[in-house]
């Protein structure tokens, strides 16, 4: 096993580092390029002409009726249209220079609250440019959370979307007194009556005009003096907090450049002739690091959304074509949310085939299992058996990256065998900038996230509580910490926290501690086992990791989401399930249960046969017997962000799963 990354000091807690970094960590992809906006200013003058970001046009909308009586919104979209890198430049440019002119000043805060599309990108790079400090929230906060991010920050400009701003953010306008200006980044319409005194909305496109009039130009000329240094704050992103309210963490340019060169360095043969398919949340740090990334090495994206994106996505009128169809891409970014979701829609489709078809599939499939493991390719199967599911994303595909949070074995497995592509895994939080490690693309291991990137260097530290030493045997465990150039500049406004949460070695180089459990293998490689807020004692002093247990449950496929709870004072663990649809369907036609997916969630003969079905997926996945739930709770309805149950990267908010499920803990404990 060739080592990935080792102990700089010899000792099995670390700091461990990536094998060609171990001198030194790295800090910026080229010399002298330290800062987003001459990134961006390097790439558009390297790549001029190239195309950089696409935008399909929307050809027709039309409501389509179900049998149940909803109605659907269908989309047929055409080609994508590409802006080229000079003319992002000159729109980015044009754009902040308009909001200079409308008050907007250097080092201060602005607010983009939007959908994951090109204009995005163009309102980033205008900011970067004139050193406006952009405060990013994600497009399905609630109410209280935006007005929250937007009163700490104190913003008097924001940017949003037509659809946003009508269903989101007027109705708090009257919560956020400093706001003035409203940037829409759509085109129509282009007057906006019925909005409080004191609040001028614009459309980007006019904010762009007035920029590029002669008499604020100037504001070109001052450019030189605003320009950000390194260390000057580039975005203060709030993280969706899986516990209480969003904190605001403060990245600076010097943060991302550092974890986009991390990233880089274990994508293969990166360059300008790659396409990026652009679809998860711009506003977590995952999706802008890894668009970055591209835009650095003159790649082009082209946009897309979780509904659109295949040609059975929910958004797509039947017969026409999804985004990855059309758009092809070469790289793609999955949170295992969607990789999970085209995992159960392949399998329900073998389930389908007739007996010679499913038998052919299920051979190819055990067939490139073996040959991947020896380190073989598989042409023939490839061509035969998977080509038609690697159509699914457009057929190109050769780097999927998955990252967010744990992807389950039986998924990583099949992605790789299916898609014929690598998936690399990586582990990475908001407060590093997205970056920490990423697997190395053949490594074929399942659960493990790979070794430190070149930027930053990995530390393991006891948690005696929880169990874990870096003295284990046979592989040293502990609470990672996180140390590099890509370690963030700490929560905005709030001290306490920081304390709490950042610390600066005696070289004074900064320390994340990440609250995730982890253990270095052999090789160098990091391994996530647990994390400390998911430790429950339970009353006889077992302690029970809910998050394993949700993750070996998961596995199961009659489980699309879980929650495992327990209370200190219980002597065992229970559980909320989001069973999968068409599996209940079919169970309960098994034994003859009849009903609408509601009536069999809220019967008990089907709560008793899942929760028989779960117990024996537990067993198998040897999971002692008090980490088992012994009571469980079926949801038909799907837990979504808008939900308010998960945040924007679909992981469980279990304080307010616990709120929601209050009667049913009650009835659960309480014996009944």
């Amino acid at each position: 096993m060739k080592a990935k990354a080792r102990s700089v000091l010899g000792r099995p807690e670390g700091p461990y580092r990536a094998v060609s970094a171990t001198k030194r960590l790295l800090t910026s992809l080229h010399p002298g390029v330290d800062t987003l906006d001459k990134m961006f200013e390097y790439a558009a003058t390297k790549f001029p002409h190239r195309d950089c970001l696409g935008t399909r046009e929307v050809i027709c909308e039309e409501d389509e009726r179900q049998s149940n009586g909803k109605v659907f919104k269908k989309v047929v979209l055409g080609e994508y249209r590409w802006l080229s890198y000079k003319e992002v430049l000159t729109a980015a440019s044009q754009l902040g220079s308009g909001l200079a002119s409308l008050g907007q000043r250097p080092k201060n805060n602005i607010a983009m609250f939007c959908e994951t599309r090109a204009e995005w990108i163009i309102a980033a790079q205008a900011c970067f440019m004139y050193n406006f400090r952009l405060v990013t929230l994600y497009s399905t906060l609630g109410g209280p959370a935006i007005a929250h991010g937007l009163n700490e920050t104190q913003v008097t400009h924001v940017i949003t979307s037509r659809e946003l701003l009508e269903t989101r953010l007027k109705a708090i306008l009257i919560e956020v007194p400093r706001l003035q200006h409203i940037i829409v980044v759509d085109n129509t319409p282009t007057s906006w009556p019925g909005f409080p005194r004191g609040i001028s909305v614009h459309n980007m496109a006019a904010v762009e005009k007035l920029g590029a009039k002669p008499e604020n130009v100037r504001h070109f000329l001052c450019i030189a003096v605003t320009q950000p240094l390194p260390s000057d704050i580039a975005v203060i992103m709030y993280t969706s907090g899986s516990t209480g309210i969003p904190k605001g963490v403060m990245i600076s340019h010097s943060n991302i450049i550092a974890g986009i060169t991390g990233m880089a360095e274990r994508i293969p043969n990166l360059c300008e002739e790659d396409t990026y398919i652009g679809y998860l949340p711009l506003a977590h740090v995952l999706e802008l690091s890894a668009e970055l990334v591209c835009v650095s090495h003159g790649c082009r994206i082209g946009y897309s959304s979780p509904q659109t994106l295949a040609d059975q996505s929910t958004k797509i009128k039947k017969g026409s074509k999804g985004d990855t169809s059309v758009l092809q891409p070469t790289l793609m970014a999955a949170v295992p949310e969607i990789m999970d979701r085209i995992y159960k829609n392949v399998m329900t489709k073998v389930e389908e085939m007739n007996c010679v078809q499913r038998t052919l599939f299920i051979l190819a499939y055990n067939y490139k299992l073996e040959q991947l493991a020896k380190g073989y390719s598989t042409p023939l199967c490839d061509k035969l058996v998977f080509k038609k599911v690697r159509s699914l994303l457009g057929g190109q595909t050769r780097v999927l990256l998955s990252g967010g949070a744990p992807l389950s074995a039986a998924t990583q497995r099949f992605m790789n065998v299916c898609f014929c592509c690598p998936v690399g895994q990586g582990y990475g939080l908001t407060e590093t900038c997205g970056a920490g490690t990423i697997s190395e693309l053949w490594d074929y291991s399942t659960g493990r996230v790979g070794g430190p990137l070149v930027c930053c260097e990995i530390k393991l530290k006891d948690w005696v509580e929880g169990g874990y030493r870096s003295t284990d045997k046979p592989h040293p465990r502990g609470e990672i910490l996180v140390g590099g150039p890509n370690v963030t500049m700490g929560y905005y406004k709030n001290e306490a926290k920081n304390h709490e949460d950042f610390l600066v070695d005696e070289n004074g180089q900064r320390w994340f501690c990440t609250g995730d459990i982890g253990e270095f293998q052999e090789d160098g490689c990091l391994k996530i086992i647990d994390r400390k807020k998911d430790l429950v004692k339970l009353q006889a002093g077992e302690y029970v990791s809910l998050g394993k247990v949700e993750a070996m449950l998961k596995n199961c496929s009659l489980v699309d989401n879980i929650c495992a709870y327990a209370n200190s004072d219980e002597t065992y663990v229970i559980g909320f399930v989001v069973p999968n649809q068409k599996q209940l369907l079919t169970l309960a036609d098994q034994y003859g249960i009849r009903g609408s997916l509601e009536d069999l969630c809220n019967n008990k003969a089907m709560e008793e046969l899942v929760l028989k079905i779960i117990t024996e997926a537990a067993l198998a996945a040897q999971l002692e017997r008090f980490e088992m739930p012994r009571k469980i709770r079926l949801s038909p309805d799907p837990w979504t962000p808008e939900t308010g149950l998960v945040t924007d990267a679909f992981k469980l908010k279990r304080k307010e799963l616990k709120t929601h499920y209050q009667d049913d803990i009650e009835r659960m404990y309480g014996g009944k």
